[in-house]
């Protein structure tokens, strides 16, 4: 073909042209879709990256203290009134307890108490030196189960109402020891509970039934509720009528008998039945006086 004429047909036309617009067409494809799935990758990958602690915590602070404004609910989705107040019905909400599940108790069960085991007596174990000038007569204290009475203790207070020089040692034809157990003893100080007492004692006075005490052989029986109460005819604490019981029913276990109220205003001696009345005497729970005088009065025939 002479040069300068043509064909008559396009070079942009022809067969090797598409082909050439087809690859770019197919070429701008894939660039596209590698974009949109590069955009894609990257969205994902930033949804999944782990938060940093400011995140957490600015996040946990805007759902547990929304602030008005904030979607005006709680993190329970209560309605929140302007100024962060509850609503009354997020109010109730927040007071109501929450339900314990079935079969868990709301607490620890409280330790059993020590059943009560009527006549059955505990011994004191601790034991002490010689009291008094006399010959010592041993003893030993028993306290009535479930009385809520600890024998050590009440071993011991009975030790130190012997020893006062107030007491029976004031004399000093008596001395007292407290023995542990398993010794031998002159006598023995129970601390019973009324009904106990009453059997002990064989009460059978109307006025007296559940209220007395009493010493039964060698044993000296003290009713728990005078222990803890005192009486209503002594004018005094009931540790000091404590001092009167064990004053009384050791006098008798000395061989020394009942005595009256020597006259109105004078101190009534240990030896009277104090518990009847006082006959014009004043309360007093102590064999002498702190000059080591003995308070007497007539006896009772």
């Amino acid at each position: 073909m002479p040069a300068g004429h043509s064909t008559g047909r396009s070079r942009s036309t022809g067969p090797r042209a598409r082909r050439r617009a087809e690859r770019r067409r197919r070429l701008r494809r894939t660039i596209l879709l590698g974009s949109a799935a590069l955009v894609a990758a990257s969205a994902t990958a930033y949804a999944l990256l782990p938060e940093d602690g400011t995140t957490r915590t600015a996040k946990a602070r805007k759902t547990a203290s929304p602030e008005p404004g904030d979607g005006d609910t709680d993190a329970a989705g209560n309605p929140v009134p302007q100024g962060g107040a509850k609503s009354p019905e997020a109010q109730k909400s927040a007071a109501a307890p929450s339900p314990q599940p079935s079969g868990s108790p709301s607490s620890s069960p409280a330790a059993p108490a020590t059943p009560a085991r009527p006549g059955v007596f505990t011994a004191s174990t601790v034991a002490g030196g010689p009291q008094g000038k006399g010959p010592a007569r041993r003893w030993r204290i028993e306290v009535e189960e479930g009385s809520g009475v600890d024998p050590e203790s009440a071993a011991r207070s009975v030790e130190a109402i012997l020893g006062d020089p107030r007491g029976w040692t004031r004399d000093p034809a008596y001395g007292f020891q407290l023995v542990g157990a398993g010794q031998p003893v002159d006598f023995t100080v129970k601390i019973a509970t009324p009904a106990t007492t009453d059997r002990l004692c064989e009460v059978v006075t109307p006025e007296l039934i559940g209220e007395t005490n009493c010493r039964a052989g060698h044993t000296v029986v003290v009713n728990l509720k005078r222990w803890k109460e005192g009486s209503p005819q002594f004018n005094g604490t009931p540790e000091e009528y404590r001092a009167l019981i064990v004053n009384h029913e050791v006098g008798h276990e000395l061989g020394r008998n009942h005595e009256s109220c020597p006259g109105p205003g004078r101190p009534a001696p240990a030896m009277m039945q104090q518990i009847k009345g006082l006959l014009g005497c004043k309360s007093n729970a102590w064999p002498f006086d702190e000059n080591g005088t003995y308070l007497s009065g007539p006896p009772v025939l």
